[in-house]
Formats: C-alpha cells, structure tokens, sequence
C-alpha cells in the first residue's frame, strides 16, 4: 500500500507509524469519567469498508496525516494533514 503524505507525496506504507481510528483526536474531556476514559483507551471498532485513520510520517518529515482508506480493498480515498482535520472540527 502507498500513502501520498501532503509534504513528501507518494511514498510505501513502510515509511508510516499506524495510530488507529482518526476519532482518537477526539478524546475525551480531562474531567470525563473513568468509563469514558476506559472507552476511548481500551475499546476499538474493527469495520470493514471505508476508514479514517491517524498515520505518523515516521520515516520521513514526521507530519501525522488523516488516510481515508478502504480496508476491504486497500484503496487509499485521501490523505490530508491531521491539523488540517483538526482544526476543520475545532
């Protein structure tokens, strides 16, 4: 699989740390309790079809992207800068 990372371009899916669920910019609030917590640490979908998801730019510029990708056929939809997507949310 490639990855196109927004600062390098196109490069093998080696060069990238895999974090998980993209939701994982939305974590819970400090004060939130200890199931919510729980939830969001511990607990993970595994869907099939389309994704987002939290890539680090390890072996390159050190960017974290958002990769919008079907598990089922590996097809990489997007890629576009977490701050970017962030921010968009915020």
């Amino acid at each position: 699989m490639r990855l196109t990372c927004p600062y390098c371009g196109e490069r093998d899916r080696r060069e990238f740390y895999y974090l998980g669920d993209a939701g994982a910019l939305n974590r819970p609030d400090p004060e939130a309790s200890d199931v919510e917590w729980d939830e969001y640490l511990h607990n993970r979908d595994n869907p099939a079809g389309v994704t987002r998801d939290l890539w680090y730019h390890e072996g390159g510029c050190g960017a974290w992207i958002v990769v919008t990708r079907n598990t089922l056929t590996h097809e990489v939809l997007a890629t576009e800068l977490a701050s970017d997507v962030k921010g968009a949310s915020a």
